[in-house]
């Protein structure tokens, strides 16, 4: 790196900008203080950031932004926050990850995955709890509706339905009940 240009410029109207200009590498960086706001600024030949600071605001604009902490680090605001991307976003952790509203939650996508690698624990209300693992899917709840526009199948080696007071199987067009060898049986039998 060669010898840098470096200014100072004192103004009563304008305030304070002190320049650096590393010729060599292409760079230039600036601090300008008018009494109202400061900004940083560093202007490369292929991208500009600038951070600008008011007694309200904190603006930062740059092609990539990186934060690293060796321990935490805290976010906080007293109003609603917005985080988006424009393209992917991932949020990821090396330990337990928890997501909490005092609210609703609500997750909306084209495709909408969520995997656990060994469990995966829906409550709601806390009495309905969903809970599927690598072997087995459970639902449980005071009432349990399944519906389906057009179809809802249900499909396995073995297909048991129980009730311990009253089961009704319905159908305001044709019922079929098929097998190799059918069984109806009950103390008391009313066909027609």
């Amino acid at each position: 790196m060669g010898k840098l240009i470096c200014t100072v410029e004192l103004d009563k109207v304008a305030g304070i900008t002190v320049t650096i200009e590393n010729k060599d590498d292409q760079i230039t960086q600036t601090v300008a203080m008018n009494g109202t706001s400061i900004t940083l600024t560093v202007k490369g030949s292929d991208a500009t950031s600038t951070i600008t600071q008011t007694s309200a605001k904190v603006s930062v604009s740059c092609k990539e932004f990186e934060v690293t902490a060796s321990e935490t680090i805290t976010m906080k605001s007293t109003k609603a926050s917005t985080y988006q991307s424009d393209d992917t976003m991932t949020v990821k952790s090396a330990k337990d990850m928890t997501l909490s509203s005092d609210k609703d939650i609500s997750a909306t996508g084209t495709n909408v995955s969520v995997t656990g690698n060994t469990k995966i624990a829906l409550s709601g209300g806390g009495q309905s709890t969903v809970d599927l693992t690598s072997s087995a899917a459970k639902v449980a709840s005071m009432e349990v509706d399944a519906a389906g526009q057009t179809k809802v199948s249900v499909s396995g080696a073995m297909v048991q339905i129980k009730a311990d007071a009253t089961l009704n199987a319905e159908s305001t067009g044709t019922a079929t009940f098929k097998g190799s060898l059918t069984n109806v049986q009950g103390q008391l039998v009313n066909v027609g």
